[in-house]
């Protein structure tokens, strides 16, 4: 038998141990086991703030992020830490919409997604309750994407019932509400955005109109809501069927609020009425933007809000695509053009408007020198309707845009409007660069 060295016994030796975790590194260190006994039992006794820097960052990585926000919202800043529990909830994650906190993404969406998935009757308000004292100080902005309403019960009755309950079957059930704004809005006091669409999102087969009602009690508790929020700045409805009565009481709401400076009623089902209140709210306000497109707005409706543009001396946007406000009321606003010295933006955009509109707005553009956009696409202009607004160009040194696609203008003067378009443009690129230079010095 070939006998063995030493090297080759040392190579065949091999250690069984009795404890399956056995390995043959180092033991941890003291400092590492006693941190990982504070990640392991961090819930029930969070250490945080007295370590140091480096033994902070160090639980900070390991934490899950499955604690319960009792224990971490107010603790932990960390936005490494927010950064995975975003990540562990959402596929797509933009923190540039969020001023860059992940922190404000997570609460943002967290409450977002509360009120979302609210029962009415069925979800404890506590729910909601609970989150606002720890997301009240970080969101800033509510998109609300959908609104649930109560869960409808089949009625039951016998056989012997139904000859007696026939008649009752035709007759109209409760009123359908929703999430009521009012337990939440006055709770956030760093709240600047709002945005609600009462639906349902991928309803699919069990699509029922009532799905989409935003009924008048939920529009009262909606409008007393906005008013007792202080800080909004932004208010957004969409398509959630708002006539001129829901209108007028929301805007009764926000009659000399002090912080609103953009709102927004877009696809809506708002006529001449509602435009009157929101006329009327232009000069009680100090908003800046307003958007009223794919409604009922029509001639008179155009004329009242044109009365108060000619005396607001705040709004720079005005956007009324798609409504019906025709020529009369696309008169009204070019002669409230003459007086306003302070709107920027126009969107007039398929509102069966001819050339008497078009030879009010030329008129308008030689006087007024504030408008910088102007849109007055899918408007039946014709050919005489752009000759007259190439006439208005020629006069106009502040207008960088104009849109006039599918206008019937003739071509001749489409490349005229263009190119006065551009001299603009020009112009007004040398003065922002003159302005510019000067900053520069001082």
């Amino acid at each position: 038998m070939r006998p063995v060295n030493a090297a080759d016994a040392r190579k065949m030796r091999s250690i069984i141990a009795e404890d399956p975790e056995w390995s043959l590194e180092l033991v941890p260190l003291l400092t590492t086991l006693c941190l990982q006994y504070i990640i392991k039992h961090f819930e029930g006794k969070p250490i945080l703030d007295e370590l140091a820097a480096n033994y902070k960052a160090y639980v900070l990585q390991r934490l899950p992020t499955s604690l319960p926000l009792t224990v971490t919202a107010n603790l932990i800043s960390d936005e490494s830490f927010w950064k995975r529990c975003c990540e562990g909830r959402w596929a797509v994650c933009d923190i540039s919409t969020y001023d860059n906190s992940w922190k404000r993404m997570f609460f943002e969406r967290y409450l977002e997604n509360i009120i979302e998935f609210f029962i009415p009757d069925s979800t404890d308000t506590k729910t909601v309750l609970d989150v606002v004292p720890l997301c009240r100080n970080y969101v800033k902005r509510l998109k609300v994407s959908q609104l649930l309403p109560p869960i409808k019960e089949v009625p039951r009755f016998d056989e012997d019932d139904r000859s007696d309950c026939a008649s009752d079957t035709g007759s109209e059930g409760p009123t359908i509400d929703h999430f009521d704004f009012r337990i939440l809005l006055d709770k956030l006091p760093n709240l600047e955005e709002l945005s609600v669409v009462y639906g349902v999102k991928g309803c699919g087969m069990n699509f029922e109109w009532n799905l989409f009602e935003f009924t008048f009690r939920d529009c009262e508790s909606l409008a007393k809501a906005l008013n007792s929020c202080k800080t909004l700045q932004v208010f957004r409805i969409h398509r959630s069927k708002v006539d001129d009565e829901k209108c007028c009481m929301l805007v009764s709401q926000l009659l000399d609020h002090p912080s609103l400076h953009e709102l927004d009623f877009s696809h809506n089902h708002i006529g001449d009425r509602g435009a009157r209140a929101i006329g009327k709210l232009l000069n009680r306000s100090q908003l800046k933007s307003l958007v009223v497109c794919n409604n009922q707005i029509r001639g008179p409706g155009a004329q009242a809000l044109a009365h108060a543009l000619s005396k607001n001396t705040t709004l720079m946007s005005l956007n009324l695509r798609l409504n019906r406000i025709g020529d009369e009321g696309g008169q009204a606003l070019a002669q409230a053009l003459v007086k306003n010295n302070t709107l920027v933006n126009l969107h007039l955009g398929g509102n069966n408007m001819t050339e008497p509109t078009a030879v009010a707005l030329s008129q308008a553009l030689v006087e007024n020198c504030t408008l910088k956009n102007l849109n007055l696409s899918n408007n039946r202009l014709g050919v005489d309707g752009g000759k007259v607004l190439e006439e208005g160009m020629s006069h106009n040194s502040s207008l960088v845009e104009c849109d006039i696609r599918l206008t019937d203008v003739g071509q001749d003067s489409e490349y005229c409007i263009i190119q006065a378009l551009r001299t603009n443009q020009s112009q007004a690129s040398r003065k922002n660069q003159t302005q510019y230079d000067l900053s520069a010095k001082v």
